[in-house]
C-alpha cells in the first residue's frame, strides 16, 4: 500500500497533457537546440517515460513544426493588427516595431527557437514558415519606402533598414530578462523610437 506521503506526492503533480509536452519541449528547444534535445529529455522534465510521450505527441518535428508555423504566423497578425487602421506611414513602422520588439521580450523561447531552428524544420512547413518572413521583411521595408517617398523618412536603404530594424528586435529574446532594470513595454517604445531614427525620420 502507499504511504499518505507518496499519494500526496502524486495528487499534488501536475497532469502530463500535450500542452505540458509542448511547453517543455519548447524549454529544451530553447535551451539546447532542437537537435540537442532528445525526447528523453523531454519525458524526463516531464518525469515520465520517453514512450508515454506518444500519448501527447506525434514526433519531435511535429512538436517543433507546431511551435515554430504558430510562432511565425502570430507574428504576422500581430503586424497586421498594429498597422490596421493607421494612415500615417511613421505611426505603422512606429507600432510595427513596438509589436515585434514586445513579442521578443515577452516570448524569448519561442523567439529564440524559431531564429535558431527554422532550418530543421521538415518541407512543406519549412517553406511556409520562410514565406511568412518574407512577407514580414517586405512589408517593413515597403514601410520605409513609403515614408521616403512622401518625405517623412530619408533613408533611401529600405531593405537594409528593414533588415536593420527586424535584427535589433530579435535581438532582445537573447539578452531581455523580466527582472531587468526596464519593462518589456518600456525596451518595446524605446526601440519603437530607434526604427523612426534607422528610417530617418525628418
Amino acid at each position: 500500500m502507499d504511504s499518505p506521503s507518496s499519494v500526496d506526492a502524486r495528487s499534488t503533480k501536475a497532469p502530463v497533457n500535450a500542452s505540458a509536452v509542448r511547453n517543455a519541449a519548447l524549454t529544451l528547444f530553447a535551451e539546447r537546440g532542437y537537435h540537442g534535445t532528445a525526447l528523453s529529455q523531454i519525458a524526463g522534465e516531464l518525469g515520465i517515460r520517453t514512450p508515454s510521450l506518444y500519448n501527447h505527441m506525434r514526433s519531435k518535428q511535429d512538436l517543433l513544426r507546431d511551435l515554430v508555423t504558430e510562432t511565425t504566423e502570430q507574428v504576422w497578425a500581430e503586424y497586421e493588427s498594429a498597422i490596421d487602421g493607421v494612415e500615417d506611414v511613421v505611426e505603422r513602422l512606429r507600432r510595427a516595431t513596438r509589436v515585434y520588439a514586445l513579442r521578443h521580450a515577452t516570448h524569448r523561447r519561442e523567439a529564440l527557437v524559431v531564429n535558431r531552428d527554422i532550418d530543421c524544420l521538415d518541407e512543406p512547413a519549412r517553406a511556409h514558415v520562410l514565406e511568412l518572413r518574407r512577407r514580414h521583411a517586405l512589408a517593413i521595408r515597403d514601410l520605409i519606402a513609403e515614408g521616403a517617398r512622401s518625405g517623412r523618412f530619408v533613408e533611401g536603404e529600405s531593405t537594409l533598414g528593414a533588415f536593420a530594424i527586424l535584427e535589433m528586435c530579435v535581438s532582445i529574446a537573447r539578452w531581455f530578462r523580466e527582472d531587468g532594470p526596464q519593462s518589456a513595454d518600456a525596451v518595446a517604445e524605446t526601440y519603437s523610437r530607434y526604427a523612426l531614427r534607422i528610417a530617418g525620420l525628418r
